[in-house]
C-alpha cells in the first residue's frame, strides 16, 4: 500500500508531517554543530593544528565506514530496532541529542595545545556522526520507501523544507542570544534547550511514521526457517560484497557520488568557515555583530524558502536541470566577486550568504536522484524490498570524507599565512600579515566555489535519469 493514502486533517498529510519531524529535530542541532564546532575548538579551546588534523583524520575514516555499515545493518538485520525505520529513529533520537551536547562542555579548563582538547574533538565528532548516521539513514530510507510516486516524494520534500526552515532558525537565535558565541554560558544553555526539543521531534517520527515494506519484512521473517536464518548469517559478508558491487555498477550512481562528493565539500567549506571569513573580510563598522548574526541565520533559513518557492519549477523542469543550473550560477557569482575585488563589503556579505543558500538548496534535492536510483536498482534486480539504507550508506562512504577534508585543507592554507597567530590579534595590530591573510581568504572564497562547481557540472551532465518528474508511477506499490 501507499502510506500517503490516509485522511488529511486540517489540510496536512500525517505521514509527511511524521517524516518531517525528524528533519525539524535534526536541523536544529546539525546546523548549530557544523557552524560552531570549528570556531569553538580553534578559538576557545585553543586546539593545536596537529591535534585538529588528527581528529579530522579519525573522523574522516569513521565517517566513511559507519554509513555503509549502518546501511547494511538496517537493510539486513532481523532486530526490529535496526530493520524497522521508525524504531531506528525512535531509539536513536535520545542518543543523537546527547551526542550533540558533547562538544559544548569542556572536560577541563584547556590550555593552548592541550592534548585533551584533541581527544574531546575526536570523541565529539565520532559520537555525533555515529548517531546522526544511524537516525538519518533510517529517515533517508523512509523517503524512498513511503511512496514510489514522484508527486508524493515532492510532497515530502515540501514538508521537509518547511521543517528544515524552522529548524535552521536555531543558528539565527543562537547567534543573537549568545552574541555569536561570545556569551558562552548562554550558548551552552541554548544547546541544551535545542537538544531536548530535537529529541522530542524525532521521537514523534519514531512513534508515527511507517514504511511500505515494514509488513513485508515481518512476513518474510515469519516464513523463514531457522536453517535459512543461519545460512543467511554465514553468507552475510559475501552478500554484502555482492550487494555493494551491484550498487557500484550503476553508472548513474557513480556520477551522482562524484558530484555529491564536491557538494558535501562545499557545504563543509561554507558551514565551517563563513563566520571566520566574514570576521576577517568584512569590517565590524560595515556589518556589526547583530547584522552578521542575521546574515548567518539567513544562510541556513533561506535555502528552504528557495526550494519551497521553486516547487513548481521542480515539478515542471525536474531536479536534473535545476541542479545543473545551480552549478552554473555558482561559477558566475564567483567570477563576478573575483572581478569586483575584496573592497565591496556588502556584495561580499551577499556572496557568502548566497553561496550557502544555493549550495544547501541544491543539496536538499539530492534525495530525489537517490530515490530514483533505488527504484532502478529494485526493478533491475527484482528485489522483494529496496536497498534504501545501503544505497544512501554507500553514497556516504565516498562523500562523507569531504566533510573532514574541507576544514583540514582550508585550515592548513590559512595557518601558512599566519591565521593561528592572528586569529586573536586586534584588528590592525600587524597590518602586513593581516592583509596577506585577508587576501588568501578572499581568493579561497572566490576560487574554491568556481573550480568545484565547474567540476560538478562536468560530472552531473552525463546523468541519465532526467525525466522521472514526468512519470506518474514507475512500479506498482505492493
Amino acid at each position: 500500500m501507499d502510506v500517503f493514502k490516509r485522511s488529511v486533517p486540517f489540510g496536512l498529510n500525517p505521514a509527511a508531517v511524521a517524516y518531517a519531524m525528524t528533519t525539524l529535530g535534526s536541523a536544529m542541532i546539525n546546523n548549530v554543530f557544523s557552524f560552531y564546532y570549528v570556531k569553538l575548538f580553534l578559538n576557545k579551546y585553543k586546539i593545536s593544528e596537529g591535534a585538529f588534523h588528527q581528529s579530522q583524520v579519525v573522523y574522516m575514516v569513521w565517517n566513511a565506514i559507519n554509513d555503509p555499515l549502518f546501511g547494511y545493518l538496517q537493510d539486513n538485520s532481523r532486530v526490529p530496532c535496526c530493520s524497522q525505520r521508525r524504531l531506528s529513529i525512535l531509539y536513536g533520537a535520545p542518543l543523537y541529542s546527547l551526542a550533540f551536547l558533547l562538544a559544548w562542555f569542556p572536560w577541563r579548563t584547556y590550555t593552548p595545545g592541550d592534548w585533551l582538547s584533541g581527544l574531546h574533538l575526536t570523541v565529539a565528532l565520532c559520537a555525533f556522526d555515529a548517531m546522526l548516521t544511524f537516525v538519518l539513514l533510517a529517515q533517508c530510507a523512509l523517503f524512498a520507501e513511503m511512496s514510489s510516486h514522484h508527486q508524493s516524494r515532492l510532497r515530502l520534500i515540501n514538508y521537509n523544507q518547511v521543517a528544515s526552515l524552522l529548524g535552521s532558525s536555531s543558528v539565527l537565535f543562537c547567534g543573537m542570544l549568545s552574541s555569536n558565541m561570545e556569551d558562552f554560558a548562554s550558548f551552552q544553555a541554548f544547546t541544551v534547550l535545542i537538544a531536548v526539543l530535537s529529541c522530542v521531534c524525532m521521537v514523534y517520527t519514531g512513534l508515527n511514521s511507517e514504511s511500505r515494506f515494514d509488513n513485508k519484512v515481518s512476513e518474510s521473517d515469519a516464513l523463514r526457517s531457522p536453517d535459512e536464518t543461519s545460512h543467511k548469517s554465514d553468507c552475510s559478508f559475501s552478500m554484502l560484497k555482492t550487494l555493494t558491487w551491484q550498487i557500484l555498477s550503476n553508472r548513474d550512481f557513480l556520477l551522482f557520488v562524484c558530484m555529491n562528493f564536491f557538494q558535501v565539500f562545499m557545504l563543509a567549506f561554507f558551514n565551517n568557515f563563513t563566520m571566520i571569513f566574514a570576521e576577517h573580510l568584512i569590517p565590524p563598522d560595515v556589518l556589526p555583530s547583530l547584522a552578521k548574526s542575521i546574515m548567518y541565520g539567513a544562510g541556513f533559513i533561506c535555502p528552504q524558502l528557495l526550494v519551497l518557492s521553486c516547487r513548481n519549477l521542480i515539478q515542471d523542469l525536474g531536479y536534473y536541470r535545476l541542479i545543473l543550473f545551480t552549478f552554473y550560477t555558482e561559477v558566475g557569482m564567483a567570477a563576478l566577486m573575483l572581478a569586483l575585488g575584496p573592497q565591496h563589503y556588502y556584495f561580499m556579505a551577499f556572496f557568502l550568504t548566497a553561496n550557502m543558500v544555493i549550495i544547501q538548496a541544491a543539496f536538499s534535492l539530492f534525495g530525489l536522484p537517490l530515490a530514483d536510483i533505488i527504484d532502478t536498482d529494485l526493478q533491475k534486480y527484482k528485489r522483494s524490498s529496496p536497498l534504501s539504507s545501503m544505497v544512501f550508506g554507500t553514497n556516504a562512504l565516498f562523500t562523507k570524507p569531504s566533510q573532514s577534508l574541507a576544514p583540514m585543507i582550508v585550515l592548513n592554507i590559512l595557518n601558512q599565512f599566519g591565521y593561528e597567530q592572528l586569529k586573536d590579534a586586534a584588528r590592525g595590530s600587524n597590518d602586513r600579515a593581516t592583509e596577506s591573510l585577508q587576501s588568501v581568504m578572499f581568493y579561497l572564497v572566490c576560487l574554491v566555489p568556481m573550480c568545484v562547481a565547474a567540476l560538478q557540472a562536468l560530472a552531473w551532465r552525463p546523468f541519465s535519469i532526467r525525466n522521472s518528474h514526468t512519470v506518474d508511477i514507475k512500479y506498482v506499490d505492493g
